[in-house]
């Protein structure tokens, strides 16, 4: 996902909707999947759609993420060149078509789905997108066939993933941690020297408490892959927890002294952060309005 599609908190409404017609559009004959070495028999692959955790065990593989539907074959080979041990289990980190589009086609060859109860709801009964129209349901195979509410463990071939569930991005998010390779997945619940992606059940103190939470699993040699963008450090995303605090105190001061939220729009208090994540001006207004619908 490009940057903008990162600071536009109003756009992320729709992702769900956006990422199948994003499907339609783009050439996925062309895409190239690339594979990183994490360490400890963990790897995270990049193609289109949010990257790709691999945890390979003993006997079978733990993923995190599927990216969209037409990358299912491709994302198949890369992994088959990692190992040849069958994926078992497939975690989603939240409901959007960008991770969830290739659920169906792993859950036909009979991995198990995880996830957080709230995404196996949104896929079951989608919402509506920003033109009024439903997305279809997702099908049986798609949806996740092991759910849970706050958090949970999987455990495959001698890896063990713990799942916490955080309502952040949306509130279907689920942060996932493999602590024997210290590499956390928190799919799109953000990203250093990006603006947080506000969408569809999420707020920016689910934001800042989501992402506080998984800081404190963490330690300085943590691996952590974000959806959209390389892997990161601890101190990176504290950096970008420290941001969203003054994203929202700053929106917080003008509403609490009265502005209307024009008036904090047009007071530009997040000028300088803009400037910093190279965010342009409409994502960034409309990041000051859906903040101060929420503080």
């Amino acid at each position: 996902m490009k940057r903008m599609a990162w600071t536009s908190a109003v756009a992320a409404v729709v992702l769900f909707a956006a990422g199948a017609y994003g499907a339609q559009q783009q050439d996925f004959s062309k895409v190239e999947v690339k594979t990183t070495d994490l360490g400890g028999n963990t790897y995270m692959l990049e193609g289109a759609g949010g990257n790709v955790t691999v945890a390979v065990g003993t006997d079978s593989v733990i993923i995190v993420d599927a990216q969209f539907a037409p990358m299912h074959d491709k994302l198949k080979a890369a992994i088959a060149k990692i190992t040849d041990k069958p994926v078992k289990y497939l975690i989603n980190t939240h409901y959007h078509g960008d991770h969830t589009g290739g659920n169906a086609a792993f859950g036909k060859e009979g991995v198990t789905i995880v996830a957080n109860q709230n995404l196996k709801t949104r896929l079951a009964t989608p919402p509506a997108g920003a033109n009024g129209q439903t997305p279809a349901a997702a099908p049986a195979e798609a949806l996740p066939a092991q759910t849970y509410t706050d958090r949970t463990t999987v455990t495959s071939g001698g890896r063990t993933a713990q799942i916490v569930h955080i309502e952040a991005h949306t509130d279907t998010d689920s942060v996932v941690y493999f602590a024997d390779a210290n590499v956390m997945a928190v799919g799109d619940t953000g990203a250093p020297n990006r603006f947080p992606n506000i969408a569809l059940g999420g707020t920016i103190n689910g934001m800042i408490n989501g992402t506080q939470t998984y800081l404190n699993m963490a330690n300085d040699q943590t691996k952590i892959v974000p959806g959209h963008a390389p892997v990161s450090t601890k101190a990176q995303f504290q950096a970008y927890h420290d941001m969203l605090v003054q994203i929202r105190d700053r929106v917080a001061k003008l509403k609490a002294d009265g502005r209307t939220v024009d008036q904090a729009v047009a007071a530009k208090p997040l000028a300088d952060l803009q400037a910093k994540v190279g965010a342009n001006d409409m994502a960034t207004d409309n990041l000051v309005r859906t903040v101060y619908s929420q503080v």
